[in-house]
């Protein structure tokens, strides 16, 4: 293999295993999103019935959201995520959507959905009230997870 051809197939596969971008964000720009909530009906989030009922993100609205963000979609790298997630009464808007990455380490959209399933628990277990969630997740979803689910 000439010295050529094998820099640019090390390039080449530095940059396909790169795990992020310098500019995924890993908390969501509140200026573009300050969280919205659709309800604090605590009955109606813990039947499951609200998700499926106001989950309706277009994917023009998907697109607004990677371009407001200045982020090129890479399919399977990101979401399109609620800060405030349906299952704690999240509204399904553009103030509340944001592009989380699953490529930053250790805080991720996987890390991301522990907290919202930990936290919808909670709350409909009656362990923490919904307006505390809410407000813990959309003030700082990352110091969220640390004080109700530890260190990462």
């Amino acid at each position: 293999m000439s010295h050529r051809l094998f820099l640019t197939t090390l390039l080449a596969s530095l940059l396909a295993a790169s795990p992020a971008f310098a500019g995924d964000p890993i908390r969501p720009d509140p200026a573009l999103t300050p969280g919205a909530v659709g309800t604090t009906d605590t009955v109606f989030i813990c039947s499951g019935h609200y998700a499926r009922s106001v989950r309706h993100t277009s994917g023009d609205l998907k697109s607004l959201i990677y371009r407001e963000y200045h982020i090129r979609r890479r399919h399977g790298h990101y979401e399109v995520d609620h800060l405030i997630p349906l299952g704690l009464g999240g509204a399904d808007v553009r103030e509340n959507l944001w592009p989380e990455s699953f490529d930053t380490e250790p805080w991720n959209a996987a890390r991301k959905n522990d907290l919202e399933e930990f936290l919808h628990d909670k709350v409909c277990a009656g362990h923490l009230a919904l307006p505390e969630a809410q407000r813990a997740i959309a003030t700082d979803w990352i110091a969220a997870y640390r004080r109700y689910l530890g260190p990462r």
